[in-house]
């Protein structure tokens, strides 16, 4: 089992930044694909962003491109996700997920999930 607590959350204006921080507790971190998902209200879970077990390769959504960048620190069992110039559909749950395969942007092959943390972006 892998326990996932999001954290970082919170209303910030148009333009501005948050960073995300996830930690993972139980079985080996280190060796699992870490993705971020956000679920706005009356829509479905979406990726936004995953880096591989070694911070080899990360993958963004085009929507976040050039804006947010994933990260780890497999010795502090963490994920972070640093988002700059938010705009309001930015908004939503943002959820921490660990996968056993390799890093991937299909919901479906995530393992474990955190619990959310609420983004919300005002004009």
């Amino acid at each position: 089992q892998v326990q996932l607590v999001e954290s970082g959350g919170g209303l910030v204006q148009a333009g501005g930044s948050l960073r995300l921080s996830c930690a993972a507790s139980g079985r080996t971190f280190s060796g699992y694909a870490m993705g971020w998902f956000r679920q706005a209200p009356g829509k479905e879970r979406e990726f936004a962003a995953v880096i591989s077990s070694g911070s080899v390769t990360k993958y963004y959504t085009d929507s976040v491109k050039g804006r947010f960048t994933i990260s780890r620190d497999n010795a502090k069992n963490m994920v972070y996700l640093q988002m700059n110039s938010l705009k309001p559909e930015d908004t939503a749950v943002y959820y921490c997920a660990a996968s056993s395969r390799t890093a991937t942007i299909r919901r479906g092959e995530y393992d474990y999930w955190g619990q959310g943390t609420q983004v919300t972006v005002s004009l």
